[in-house]
């Protein structure tokens, strides 16, 4: 492959061409076109369409960054683990829980929520103390 080959593939691909089309016009193999494309990190999708719909990018829920997207992947919503976990603290309310269950204290006779033990007896750490070790016991 020439110099001036590799600089048209370049120029091409990054005007959105595939690699067909990109092997058609230079009368290069396709596998030749692709694999001078990935070595060269030369990406059709990203080149052409991050250059004309800026406002397509993603960006992270919880601080905003520009998050950078793998083809063929799963979209990416956070940039982090540590936005992640920021982010669904201060959203609980959009999770979707489904094994809450109602029940009654056995100490005070309270009803509560427990979420994924339907076994738990106690509403809380202190009405648990309570029972273990007698009324007086403090926390």
């Amino acid at each position: 492959m020439t110099g001036e080959q590799k600089r048209n593939i370049q120029d091409m691909r990054r005007q959105g061409m595939s690699y067909a089309r990109i092997a058609g016009v230079l009368g290069l193999s396709v596998n030749t076109v692709k694999s001078f494309c990935r070595r060269n990190k030369l990406s059709v999708c990203n080149a052409s369409k991050d250059a004309e719909n800026k406002e397509d990018k993603a960006i992270c829920k919880q601080c905003g960054k520009l998050l950078e997207q793998t083809l063929k992947k799963k979209p990416k919503t956070f940039c982090s683990d540590r936005c992640r976990y920021a982010w669904w603290s201060k959203h609980r309310d959009r999770m979707n829980r489904k094994a809450i269950y109602r029940l009654t204290c056995a100490h005070c006779g309270r009803a509560f929520d427990s979420y994924g033990n339907k076994n738990r007896k106690y509403c809380c750490h202190t009405c648990y103390i309570k029972v273990r070790f007698g009324e007086e016991a403090r926390q």
